[in-house]
């Protein structure tokens, strides 16, 4: 394994609030000290055991990266993907959708488990996880479900399934309408510390709604989704967190109340959490074209007014991250009418130029709390100690950005499968140039490796 000097970068470490431009060394899969940085090297340059003011040598063959004017993180984590796999693989698999992530920056993913059969036992935990061995260029961790077949009847094997290896349970795509059955769930997710991603939707609230409640829907004779479907859950379940202890961590949120809940909840001392999507952040329900699916997801596009709350729920900390609900769907599906297309948008590879682009330059984040959300919390929530750091002896595990560079979105250069995106031709500022996952470069300035 090949050692990597990272020199010149801006190092972006949320586990100690280090932010200065300095120099990052990798060896053996590990971020390691700094032994020194060779004179006169330039990027795309391997170091044959040259020494520094000759008294220390870099190991044969260090790839060396000059990183000047770039962002480096520890490697971002997204908690919140769908691969389709099993079941839907014609849409996104594990390795589809683990190569999107390394071309957007992402060492880490998080796989829901509504998939076809859903991931409700053990072997199915064991099979995205040993497809994802031989397959994925980066760490793909599979969530399971909280019931049987996502029926809402039944408890999966929540034991089984953790001692096997997921990190969290979930039943994304609806939520466990029975309160008595959500309760056993967490209070076995309690005792087990696996947090509990919850999907915030009132199945009976919904009753065939497609875009958001308002002025707009009406225009167009759709039905509407009301905050309603997602505040009532989240009301629900917050309040059973609180009874359980359970860690709960509220998925894509998008509504004035949901922020205004959780951070009451937080401020009385409540396990929870929360994540904002990209989507929610950028655009409301008066940016959507009428009639164009790409901007049809769950929950929806809301006012302008919920999106005022989301940022500030950003800004204030209540909201502590980002992750990108990417759910990928063929071009076929969603040339459908609106009331029959399919909920979601790929997120993956739009994450880190939305991010840049509408928080960080706008001033409602700084580059250090960017790499908080994307990568420090998301470790923290999810108990993976040996990531979301850039301290040594943590996992090499590092994204570089050039947060300057702009250009305009492609869809059809994305690695995933899915090209439904609604910012396709939006022009944006950052770009991920390099992604390390275990001391190996998988994506480097659009090429994918390994």
């Amino acid at each position: 394994m090949s050692s990597i000097l990272i020199k010149n970068g801006r190092i972006l470490d949320p586990a100690v609030g280090r932010d200065e431009v300095g120099d990052l060394f990798l060896k053996d899969g590990v971020i390691a000290e700094l032994p020194g940085s060779p004179a006169g090297t330039k990027d795309e340059t391997r170091v044959r055991g040259k020494k520094n003011s000759g008294t220390v040598s870099l190991p044969e063959d260090t790839v060396v990266l000059d990183a000047s004017g770039c962002y480096v993180m520890p490697g971002l984590i997204d908690m919140h993907v769908h691969l389709r796999d099993p079941g839907q693989t014609w849409k996104e698999d594990v390795s589809s959708g683990s190569r999107a992530a390394a071309a957007g920056g992402f060492t880490t993913i998080v796989a829901m488990p509504n998939t076809r059969p859903t991931i409700d036992s053990p072997d199915r935990v064991d099979y995205v996880r040993n497809k994802a061995a031989h397959v994925a260029p980066v760490h793909v961790l599979q969530a399971g479900s909280v019931t049987k077949g996502l029926k809402g009847e039944e408890l999966s094997d929540i034991r089984g399934m953790a001692a096997h290896g997921i990190p969290a349970i979930s039943e994304d795509g609806r939520s466990v309408m029975n309160a008595r059955l959500c309760r056993e769930a967490m209070e076995i997710a309690a005792e087990l510390h696996l947090p509990f991603l919850d999907h915030c939707e009132d199945a009976a609230l919904v009753n065939g709604g497609c875009v958001n409640e308002d002025s707009f829907s009406r225009k167009e004779h759709l039905k509407g989704i009301s905050n309603s479907v997602e505040d009532v859950i989240a009301a629900r379940d917050i309040l059973l967190a609180g009874e359980t202890g359970a860690q709960l961590h509220l998925c894509h949120c998008s509504t004035k109340l949901s922020y205004q809940m959780l951070k009451r909840a937080k401020e009385q001392g409540f396990s929870v959490s929360g994540e904002v999507c990209p989507h929610h952040f950028t655009l409301t329900s008066a940016d959507r074209i009428p009639g164009d699916t790409n901007y049809k997801m769950n929950p929806p596009l809301r006012t302008g007014e919920d999106r005022e709350a989301l940022l500030q729920g950003l800004a204030d900390g209540t909201f502590e991250v980002i992750s990108t609900d990417h759910a990928p769907h063929t071009a076929e599906e969603k040339q459908q009418p609106m009331d029959r297309a399919p909920f979601g948008i790929v997120g993956l590879e739009t994450c880190v130029p939305l991010t840049v682009t509408q928080l960080v330059k706008k001033g409602i984040l700084t580059p250090l709390q960017m790499a908080e959300k994307l990568s420090g919390n998301p470790a923290r929530l999810l108990h993976l100690e040996d990531r979301g750091s850039l301290e040594a002896g943590k996992a090499a595990d590092v994204t570089i950005i050039n947060p300057e560079e702009e250009y305009c979105i492609d869809a059809g250069k994305f690695y995933s499968r899915g090209r439904n995106t609604p910012f396709d031709g939006m022009k944006v500022s950052g770009r991920v140039r390099v992604t390390i996952c275990g001391g190996k470069i998988v994506y480097r300035d659009g090429r994918l490796y390994g």
